[in-house]
């Protein structure tokens, strides 16, 4: 599966924290992230991670672009709701994972159990309606 993670500034720590704690299941799966973030996680877990532009020179919209074009399947995106964090991003990621029945975390509660899911093997339905070419 290909996952993209994002989070605000607020939240980073928190992202890299949750993909210590889930190293494990996070290895078996393609990672993208926006720069800082993904330099975060790399840094402190080792992982591979596809880097995208920060998210205000545009790495939201290429995330937002992958998900149109079927090649996100899970994207977890640590919103910061106490901090001046701009929530456009949020908001149009989140519409489009509606749009195209992608999951979508935006804490890490919600995270924990779609990592557990996709641990399980409860987001396989997404090669069967999505396949990739």
């Amino acid at each position: 599966m290909n996952i993209a993670l994002m989070s605000h500034d607020g939240k980073k720590e928190l992202m890299v924290q949750f993909c210590i704690a889930y190293c494990g299941i996070l290895a078996g799966h393609s990672l993208c992230a926006t720069s800082t973030t993904g330099k975060l996680i790399a840094e402190a877990t080792g992982l591979p991670i596809t880097l995208y532009l920060s998210a205000a020179q545009g790495g939201s919209q290429h995330v937002g672009a992958r998900i149109a074009y079927n090649e996100i399947d899970l994207v977890l995106f640590f919103c910061d709701p106490s901090g001046h964090e701009d929530f456009t991003p949020v908001n149009e990621i989140a519409r489009l994972c509606d749009q195209y029945s992608v999951p979508f975390a935006s804490n890490v509660a919600t995270a924990e159990v779609l990592i557990q899911g996709l641990r399980r093997g409860d987001l396989d339905w997404r090669n069967i309606v999505n396949p990739k070419n």
